[in-house]
């Protein structure tokens, strides 16, 4: 380790212990496929289109789905998907949980695809009941896991480290996972740091060959976690400025990259658009997806990545659907909201070939709602282009700029 052991040196452990696991070893662990493609781990985020946060995808599991969203995954030659499981629904239902979980690697295994699964979530609105079961367009959310009242009670610590326990002793040699995150963006809070270093020992106690990590949302905020032992490093990077913005990112990363011992990828990644921070609103012609604008780049460099996300959906955070935000690459019937966003991601493998694919840059149906609320329109309305008015998008930037960011602390840094 140079240059990020370099910054940890001043980095002191928050609210409690040395970071480092209680024991140290040398691993020898795999992360990145044997493969000649441009780039070697080519995964998106996932959650089904219609389920609002992780304990709905669970809680609502569908082989089919699964099954047939996977294969979509398969087309555009992906072999990755990052995706969280549920803390909360495992309370409720452990062996369901867990039955639900066997079907998903299993199912990602039939389409060559290996899982990256994280245990708990440092970001979004608080587990409660309302919000776990919200699926309301305007208001369901993301949520966090597990809540504040578990994250301030040590004594109620005991039950996360029996959910971690459970996943380990089942997962922790199993090849169908990429690897196991224990949180993702913890780092805003040092309750959040406190906690996901506790459940990390946990995890390290019980280690196998799968790779052990934790969502990260720069490589600065990495230093927080650099004596932790981790077994490969992520960074986020969802909205650049510029692609010269990112390039610049990028490079730097991989130089960092080729200097570690550990490897570093990008976990998510959406567009290039115009605006600083995640819950603020871009013009509108900048609201959908773009992943052709960024895509190029990763290729050139040849940076395990994965971006946000697999299916089209309105916005995970209630911010930025209520200004018609719209994520994603594939709709639910196989169609893609651009052929240049698949053919950009499919050539990270070494093809570009999308001529079995049908483009359709229209919102889904069953968005409806959220379309007439935000836009006034029609689902079957196609998207502006570039023609918005200026007065249109300085009015709504406007209004967004007196908001609070209810859902959580940022969830992207422009720091590489």
């Amino acid at each position: 380790m140079t240059e990020l052991s370099d910054q940890v040196e001043t980095a002191t452990a928050t609210d409690g212990d040395s970071a480092t696991p209680p024991e140290t070893a040398t691993r020898d662990v795999t992360v990145a496929p044997d493969t000649d493609a441009p780039v070697d781990v080519r995964g998106a985020i996932y959650i089904p289109a219609r389920a609002f946060n992780f304990y709905q995808m669970w809680r609502d599991y569908d082989h089919e789905i699964i099954d047939r969203d996977l294969g979509y995954a398969e087309q555009v030659n992906l072999n990755a998907i990052r995706t969280w499981g549920s803390y909360e629904l495992w309370q409720e239902d452990p062996e369901g949980f867990f039955e639900s979980f066997e079907d998903f690697v299993s199912t990602a295994d039939d389409h060559d695809i290996r899982v990256l699964i994280g245990l708990f979530e440092g970001i979004g609105n608080q587990p409660t009941r309302q919000n776990l079961e919200d699926e309301n367009l305007m208001t369901a959310t993301g949520v966090a896991s597990p809540s504040n009242q578990v994250l301030n009670n040590r004594d109620r610590w005991e039950d996360t480290r029996e959910f971690t326990r459970q996943f380990m002793d089942r997962y922790a040699d199993d090849d169908r996972l990429l690897a196991i995150e224990v949180m993702n963006e913890p780092g805003w809070n040092s309750r959040r740091v406190t906690f996901s270093r506790e459940m990390y020992r946990t995890m390290w106690e019980m280690r196998g060959s799968v790779p052990l990590t934790i969502g990260s949302t720069s490589m600065a905020k990495n230093a927080k976690y650099a004596d932790w032992n981790l077994d490969l490093f992520q960074f986020h990077y969802n909205f650049p400025t510029s692609q010269a913005e990112f390039r610049d990112a990028l490079r730097q990363v991989v130089t960092l990259d080729e200097n570690m011992d550990e490897p570093v990828m990008l976990t998510e990644w959406q567009r290039v658009r115009s605006g600083a921070g995640f819950h603020t609103a871009p013009p509108r012609e900048q609201r959908t997806p773009d992943y052709a604008s960024m895509a190029p780049i990763i290729t050139e460099m040849g940076v395990g990545n994965f971006f946000w996300s697999l299916m089209i959906q309105p916005a995970y955070f209630s911010s930025q659907r209520e200004v018609g935000i719209l994520n994603g690459l594939f709709h639910e019937d196989g169609a893609v909201w651009s052929l240049e966003d698949a053919r950009a991601i499919k050539a990270m493998s070494g093809e570009d070939s999308v001529e079995e694919l049908e483009e359709r840059q229209l919102w889904p149906q069953w968005t409806e709602p959220i379309k007439q609320e935000v836009y006034g329109e029609s689902v079957g309305t196609e998207t502006p282009d570039e023609t918005e008015t200026e007065a249109e998008n300085a009015t709504e930037d406007e209004t967004l700029g007196n908001e609070s960011q209810s859902e959580s602390e940022p969830t992207e840094s422009p720091e590489p």
